[in-house]
């Protein structure tokens, strides 16, 4: 089983201030760095989550994962076209997978991930997405269909709506901007490590 609090952020910085706090399972989402730079700022998050006792998912990065050896890996569905699933299991990865409709999760559930995450559950900000919001029922629904694996609810997410999302079968929380967006980061990963007990 996973962690049920799940924060997604795009540099280590924020793994300096989550950390310590008391999070242990947490994404490094990082877009247009070059290589080099990449290669760094995945190797810093792995050694800061190795130091507090909480576990990496590297996004999307599966060659830089398994260079690493990174523990977890994050992969949307245009994502597994390309990835080389033999190595990344292989490697001894741990595979998460983003699902937003019945064919999406059809194909999840053939690479037998560890978690299945399910968006945007609320509307989201962050990303533009062909997908409208799908509600807190469709969560239900996906816990029935993911057959014992873990599932994740992503979008939209807050404090306030995670209670919603675990009722209605969600094993696990996942946000970003209701934590970077807040004027105060750190309180607000306290209120979630709270609703997330």
């Amino acid at each position: 089983m996973i962690p049920r609090f799940y924060p997604i952020f795009d540099h280590p910085d924020w793994l300096r201030r989550a950390l310590p706090l008391g999070v242990k399972f947490v994404q490094l989402r990082i877009k247009d760095q070059p290589q080099d730079r990449l290669r760094e700022m995945l190797a810093e998050g792995r050694d800061l989550c190795r130091a507090h006792g909480a576990q990496l998912v590297v996004n999307d990065h599966w060659q830089l994962a398994i260079e690493l050896g990174c523990d977890w890996l994050h992969l949307g569905q245009e994502d597994l076209e390309s990835a080389d699933l033999m190595a990344i299991r292989g490697a001894g990865l741990k595979l998460g997978v983003s699902t937003h409709d019945e064919a999406e999760l059809d194909r999840a559930l053939t690479v037998i991930p560890d978690y299945i995450a399910l968006g945007p559950v609320w509307p989201t900000i962050l990303k533009k997405m062909k997908w409208h919001q799908q509600g807190v029922e469709k969560l239900t629904e996906w816990k029935r269909l993911c057959a014992g694996v873990p599932l994740v609810a992503i979008g939209g997410l807050s404090v306030e709506r995670a209670p919603l999302a675990l009722a209605a079968g969600a094993d696990c929380v996942s946000v970003v901007t209701d934590i970077t967006l807040n004027a105060d980061p750190e309180a607000r990963i306290g209120q979630w490590l709270e609703a997330t007990a």
